[in-house]
């Protein structure tokens, strides 16, 4: 009997000894998954590097923010889809990169396992709301410009802001699968990032279909559709301005819709490049199950050549889109009212810029004009040589975007134009 009580009472013992080496064993592969394995000096260059892209990305994506505020009422249906895009670039730097920031200094993620899971969801929903956005841009653009007889009443207004909500919430739910035990989030190879575990593909049949979902359905269609819908908007655009230009026409709208084409077409192509790399490598990632076929430092380059895809949205519409460079002259002016020079004030509408200037060589042409009316009144006729424009022998510099209807119009000359200041030549 006391044989027995011995035996049972190793057996506890040994079990006790089992499990308290299995919790020291987790405690430090826990430990290990969320410790960098770069270099210390390989860390600071991914903080400066993703610092970099949250400043670039806040400033820009800021001022385009502020610029649609400041023109709310005038906006239509695309331009909201851009907004939409511009608060995913925002939120997310804000919300999610300071601590993969952080990390990088301290060379382990903070947080642990609650912090890898909010990283990993935010950063997830955003992704997939920035990639719905563009394909929802491509598809009503080529709705819009091949069928805009049958689809324009249907893609403004109320209808887009449902696109944009059902962007949100597609993208919210399909990304909280994970909390519900459909996939899970994990620390990235490098141990400073948490994403989707691909690597879940190997784990059971359910992740399995996790993993290949998200690839097929929610990154492969996306893009799919983003490429054929440009392709077709740019083929579509170019063969109406060639047969335009076969008759000899040659018009402003057909220029602007070329550059709108142009931009929008940039802005996709530089989203699918940005995120290409670090899809094939996590798509290559589901195949390894046990060793890392790259070292860490090769997952680090695709994750922040993707990061970047926040920063050149406000670049692409400042280049190509003129209505956005006057909005962003009139902020600035209305912030540093200095650099205007003698502009009085600029009015910004959907039509050509109006500047009002005060300018004495306009005032003395109002003068003159309205000397030359008394003299015919009063004497009939006045001749050409006693006007008080060669009276005074002096040249009388050519007015230029006057908003007066009751002013004089003056011919705008070559050199007359060329005269004006360069900030006000180039609007």
């Amino acid at each position: 009997m006391m044989f027995l009580a011995s035996s049972f009472s190793d057996r506890k013992d040994s079990r006790d000894l089992v499990q308290m080496l299995l919790n020291c064993t987790s405690v430090n592969q826990t430990g290990t998954v969320f410790t960098s394995k770069l270099s210390a000096a390989a860390d600071i260059c991914v903080g400066l590097a993703i610092l970099s892209v949250v400043l670039l990305s806040v400033l820009g994506n800021g001022v385009v923010l502020v610029i649609c505020y400041r023109r709310r009422k005038k906006m239509v249906g695309t331009e909201l889809l851009c907004v939409n895009l511009a608060v995913v670039d925002f939120m997310c730097c804000i919300c999610f990169y300071p601590l993969s920031i952080l990390s990088s200094f301290r060379h382990a993620w903070q947080g642990d396992h609650v912090t890898c899971v909010y990283y990993g969801l935010g950063c997830f929903i955003f992704g997939l709301c920035g990639m719905f956005t563009i394909a929802a841009i491509s598809v009503i653009r080529y709705l819009k410009t091949c069928y805009s007889l049958l689809y324009a009443v249907w893609l403004e207004g109320a209808n887009i802001r449902l696109v944009c909500l059902g962007i949100w919430l597609l993208a919210a739910a399909w990304s909280s699968f994970p909390l519900l035990g459909w996939g899970e989030y994990v620390p990235e190879p490098y141990g400073l990032s948490c994403t989707v575990a691909w690597r879940g593909y190997h784990a059971s049949a359910k992740d399995a279909a996790y993993v290949i979902c998200s690839f097929t359905c929610f990154t492969l269609l996306p893009v799919l559709l983003i490429l054929v819908s440009q392709c077709q908007i740019l083929h579509k655009v170019s063969r109406f301005s060639y047969s335009l230009s076969a008759r000899g026409v040659h018009n402003n709208l057909r220029r602007a819709e070329k550059r709108l084409s142009m931009m929008f077409f940039c802005i996709s192509l530089g989203f699918v490049v940005a995120w290409a790399p670090y899809a094939v490598v996590s798509f290559l990632f589901i195949f390894h199950k046990d060793k890392p076929y790259m070292a860490p430092e090769g997952f680090v380059l695709p994750a922040l050549f993707a990061k970047s895809s926040h920063i050149y949205n406000p670049f692409i519409y400042f280049y190509f889109n003129k209505t956005f460079q006057q909005e962003l002259r009139s902020l600035l002016l209305s912030l540093w009212p200095s650099t205007g020079g003698n502009r009085v004030g600029v009015h910004v509408a959907p039509e050509p810029i109006h500047i009002q200037l005060q300018e004495r060589s306009c005032v003395r042409k109002v003068f003159a004009m309205s000397h030359d009316r008394t003299c015919s009144k009063s004497r009939g006729k006045c001749s050409k040589g006693t006007s008080a424009n060669s009276a005074r022998g002096r040249p009388v510099p050519k007015c230029w975007g006057s908003v007066s209807k009751n002013a004089p119009v003056c011919s705008e000359n070559k050199s007359a134009y060329n005269s004006l200041p360069a900030s006000m030549g180039s609007i």
